[in-house]
């Protein structure tokens, strides 16, 4: 691994290449804040891809493209007068320090807060940790102006419902025993599932979030990632179905033409070649 110079000089290096390209390359040139951002969601998401497949190689690739990006928005603030990479860094170490008084030290301004601290030089868990972040998340200045309120809008739904549900649970808002969820999500399926029987469409779209919000909730009670879970699903239908497809090309018979038992032969078929 590199020491700290080399990477300091790596990071230089990278300011430099971004610097000359931004005055000598006519499409770097002409980019804006608005024209970069749907390549950042597409760099985003290629970064989730290669972390989902543990890709060591195009993590490290997409880590510097999302990098790349980053310095980009802060030299286009730099150029604006506004901001730049010195300011992007500072305010993130400096809120990083504030919401860690238990690695730092208390500030003076939460010496008389109501945050969790760590008794008999004992260490804080990571669940008093998480408390203490959301609760002083509201103490900054410009921080969030209410517990939800730093849930991103745009976020996708899935991962949406998880941050809500993770926020509230960070003030005490959560099932006392995890198991009582079950409960709550056998509720929603009912509820669904008489709307459904009843065939108004609109009432059965409210009672289907409803139910998929309980499921979601169900998740995170038991430490797992929704999103994660059903990426995984999504590849292994594919994967299934891929498998059905090829079959279907060497018997020269086209998919139209199989019944629906042969596709589920083929089907169990894809499922004994998986690991």
């Amino acid at each position: 691994m590199h020491t700290r110079e080399e990477k300091l000089e790596a990071f230089g290096r990278l300011l430099d290449v971004l610097d000359r390209l931004r005055k000598d390359c006519p499409w770097d040139r002409k980019q804006t804040n608005e024209s970069l951002r749907p390549n950042t969601i597409e760099e985003t998401f290629e970064l989730c891809d290669a972390l989902l497949k543990d890709d060591t190689k195009n993590i490290c690739k997409e880590l510097g493209d999302v990098i790349m990006h980053v310095m980009f928005y802060a030299k286009i603030g730099e150029e604006q007068g506004k901001f730049d990479m010195a300011d992007v860094c500072n305010k993130e170490s400096d809120k990083l320090i504030f919401r860690h008084p238990h690695v730092y030290g208390e500030a003076e301004s939460l010496k008389h807060s109501a945050l969790i601290h760590a008794e008999n030089g004992k260490e804080l868990n990571t669940e008093q940790v998480l408390e203490n972040w959301e609760q002083i998340k509201l103490r900054e200045k410009d921080g969030n102006t209410g517990v939800l309120s730093g849930v991103p809008d745009a976020l996708p739904s899935i991962i949406k419902a998880y941050r809500i549900q993770d926020k509230a649970r960070n003030i005490g808002f959560d099932w006392e025993d995890r198991q009582d969820v079950w409960n709550k999500v056998r509720e929603e399926l009912g509820e669904l599932e008489e709307e459904l029987k009843n065939g108004d469409e609109e009432k059965a779209t409210r009672e289907f979030g409803d139910f998929l919000f309980s499921v979601i909730n169900a998740a995170r009670l038991y430490h797992i990632n929704p999103d994660n879970a059903l990426e995984h699903t999504n590849r292994k239908f594919i994967q299934r179905f891929n498998y059905i497809e090829e079959h279907s090309i060497k018997e020269g018979k086209p998919l139209t033409e199989m019944t629906l038992e042969e596709m589920d032969r083929l089907w169990n078929e894809a499922k004994k070649t998986e690991k």
